[in-house]
């Protein structure tokens, strides 16, 4: 009979309080609420719940309100810091995950108020303080956005 060592599985779970601890972002900036399906070095699910009292909702657009697209693209990146940050067990006095880059990105769905955005976000590469990124931004079936970034972590 042979015994498998015991596997130390990581939570996969993102709750808000960790999340404030790990990124810097705070209201009316923070937007992600939650994040699932984490995967150390490897990927994560970030969730975005939209509501009516979105600030941004106010003037984009009176009638119609529409999230602009850089903030769903802003809402990817901070996914990404966040498993850059919980990957590299970033110490969040002293240092920065900052955005590097943006390509290929297309919004294709609109998102609303009442819509949950569901955020997959993978690392294409990492080296060192540096990591590329690919993310969707979900809306039920519907890709809202897609795009692939770069952050690196800073001394602040």
């Amino acid at each position: 009979m042979s015994r498998k060592a015991p596997v130390n599985e990581a939570p996969t779970e993102i709750d808000i309080t960790e999340i404030l601890a790990r990124i810097p972002h705070r209201y009316p900036f923070l937007l992600v609420d939650r994040a699932e399906e984490y995967r150390p070095h490897q990927s994560i699910v970030g969730i975005k719940c939209v509501t009516v009292n979105e600030p941004f909702f106010q003037g984009h657009f009176p009638g119609y309100p529409v999230m602009p697209g850089v903030l769903i693209v802003e809402a990817l990146a901070q996914t990404g810091a966040v498993l850059m940050s919980k990957s590299l067990d970033v110490d969040v006095a002293g240092k920065t995950i900052l955005f590097m880059s943006l390509d290929n990105c297309r919004f294709r769905h609109p998102v609303r108020p009442g819509d949950v955005v569901r955020m997959p976000v993978e690392v294409v590469r990492a080296r060192g303080d540096v990591f590329k990124f690919r993310g969707r931004a979900m809306v039920g079936e519907k890709t809202a956005a897609e795009a692939e970034f770069a952050a690196m972590v800073v001394e602040t």
